[in-house]
């Protein structure tokens, strides 16, 4: 069984992507420091082969796209040599891959993955595909970072903390709300993620923003953690 045979959580399917942007293939992957490389969903052989190649050999759009917040975009990869994927570019030689983009999966500062996607014809990525893809992106992001955080159990661990913690966390979730103007669940969202990444409690976290040893703030179009 391939990796995209595997069945996948329903909100999160390569076939989402495809509805927005019109390419031949695409998939939804988990890499970085966060979480593992890991093929969520790809709609068929090729991108989950493209996807393989990328984690073995550690060079890619996709790494490109975590490590910068952004998108990489390559209309066509057999002559786009100045990319500095020299060992991935020689393996897809014979793939039926011309064009490749990536659009980064990212929750505030925590970046967890990518949107890989290809064509078999050299062609640029369209500038409403592009913008549709990265709406698609920041609603998958905060799915892949839940579902990987209930899995891990730290849901269980907060849902038994008592009753005041409950208030603190509350209390936390109002400041990065000041700081950033998001969302309720987005702020949450955030605090949980950084105590996933961290390997601490949601409290610990909370009582860091709370004594004003950790702050969220907006540099550059980008949320950015300091303390």
């Amino acid at each position: 069984m391939t990796q995209h045979d595997q069945p996948a959580p329903a909100a999160v399917r390569a076939e989402s992507v495809l509805a927005v942007a019109s390419v031949a293939g695409a998939s939804v992957s988990t890499l970085g420091g966060l979480l593992g490389p890991e093929t969520i969903d790809a709609s068929d052989d090729t991108i989950a082969r493209v996807d393989e190649l990328q984690f073995d050999l550690g060079e890619g759009p996709c790494w490109d796209a975590v490590a910068s917040g952004r998108p990489v975009l390559e209309p066509d990869v057999r002559t786009g040599r100045s990319r500095p994927w020299p060992a991935f570019l020689e393996a897809l030689a014979g793939m039926d891959v011309a064009a490749l983009f990536a659009v980064p999966l990212q929750v505030g500062p925590l970046r967890i993955g990518a949107i890989d996607m290809y064509d078999v014809r050299p062609r640029p990525l369209g500038a409403e595909d592009l913008e549709r893809t990265v709406a698609l992106a920041a609603e998958l992001s905060r799915t892949v970072l839940r579902q990987a955080i209930e899995e891990s159990g730290l849901e269980e661990v907060q849902a038994a903390a008592r009753p005041r913690s409950r208030r603190l966390i509350h209390q936390a979730t109002g400041f990065v709300i000041a700081q950033l103007e998001v969302s309720a669940a987005d702020a949450e969202l955030l605090i949980r993620a950084r105590a996933f990444a961290e390997g601490r409690t949601m409290l610990e976290v909370a009582d860091d923003i709370l004594t004003r040893r950790r702050r969220f703030t907006i540099r550059g179009g980008e949320i950015e953690d300091e303390r």
